[in-house]
Formats: C-alpha cells, sequence, structure tokens
C-alpha cells in the first residue's frame, strides 16, 4: 500500500469518492424525493442534498465510475489511463449539459441541472489535472530515481 504511485492514489481517491456518491443517491434524507425517483429522463425530481438531479441510472453510472477507479488503481498504468478517459468523459457531460441544457428536450436522459453541469466541469478539470500531476510527478521521479552514467575510468 506504501509503493502506490501518485496517479494510483489519486484514482482511489476518485473512486472511493463517486462509490460515496453514488451510494448517496439511494439514501432517502440526502437525496430529496426519493420515492419519485425515475430511472431515467429529465423528469426525475430526485436531487442529490437538494441541489444535484439524479435518477436511478446517474446513481448507477456514480457507482460504477466508483468501482472502475477503485480497481483500476491497482496499477499506475490503469491509474492513469482511468484518470485521463474519466476526465474525457466528463469534459463531454459538461458540453452534453451546456448544449442540451436542463430543458425539457428528450435528449436531456442523463438528467441533469444547471448545478450539474457546474459538478461535471469540476470534476473533468480535477482529474485531468489529477492525471497531469501524477503523469508530471512520476517523470519527475523517473529522472531522480535513474541509474546514474557510470563513472568515467580512472587514469
Amino acid at each position: 500500500m506504501t509503493n502506490r504511485s501518485l496517479a494510483q492514489t489519486l484514482a482511489l481517491v476518485f473512486g472511493v469518492a463517486l462509490l460515496g456518491v453514488g451510494v448517496l443517491g439511494f439514501i432517502p434524507g440526502i437525496t430529496t424525493d426519493l420515492g419519485d425517483i425515475k430511472f431515467a429522463g429529465n423528469d426525475s425530481p430526485s436531487e442529490l442534498l437538494g441541489i444535484f438531479q439524479v435518477s436511478i441510472l446517474h446513481n448507477i453510472v456514480h457507482l460504477l465510475f466508483g468501482i472502475a477507479g477503485v480497481a483500476l488503481s491497482r496499477t499506475t498504468a490503469n491509474a492513469k489511463m482511468y484518470l485521463l478517459y474519466s476526465g474525457v468523459i466528463y469534459v463531454a457531460l459538461f458540453v452534453f449539459g451546456v448544449i442540451v441544457g436542463t430543458g425539457d428536450d428528450n435528449a436531456n436522459f442523463i438528467p441533469a441541472n444547471g448545478a450539474d453541469d457546474v459538478l461535471h466541469l469540476a470534476l473533468a478539470v480535477g482529474v485531468l489535472g489529477s492525471w497531469w500531476i501524477s503523469k508530471s510527478s512520476d517523470e519527475r521521479v523517473g529522472d531522480r530515481t535513474a541509474t546514474p552514467p557510470p563513472a568515467p575510468p580512472a587514469p
């Protein structure tokens, strides 16, 4: 556990956080109007913490992202892949939310409101930033721990 790279640690942190969000999305009181939650679609009245619009599908996606983060944090290469691709997906979700909006458009199947859009942007920046920092950190560590060149022969 102490030999984890920065990428592994960050992927694990994001994974555990998203698992928590997925679970919280199914807890009454933390999620409002849980009795009326919809499987998918923009008409789900349920909101996590009374702020972020959620559906059963939305919560399942959080759980899957969380499971992926925990599972892929086992190796540095997989952790970096998780951070990069999750960041790209969150950018896409942000753009999708901005384009589709929070109206009654049937294309808004997630569901997502304005708060979700801001959160998706923050997650995109956070996860991609984590990928970039861990990538840069590993490169610096690699340079520092590289085998030094052999000493020149003595005269």
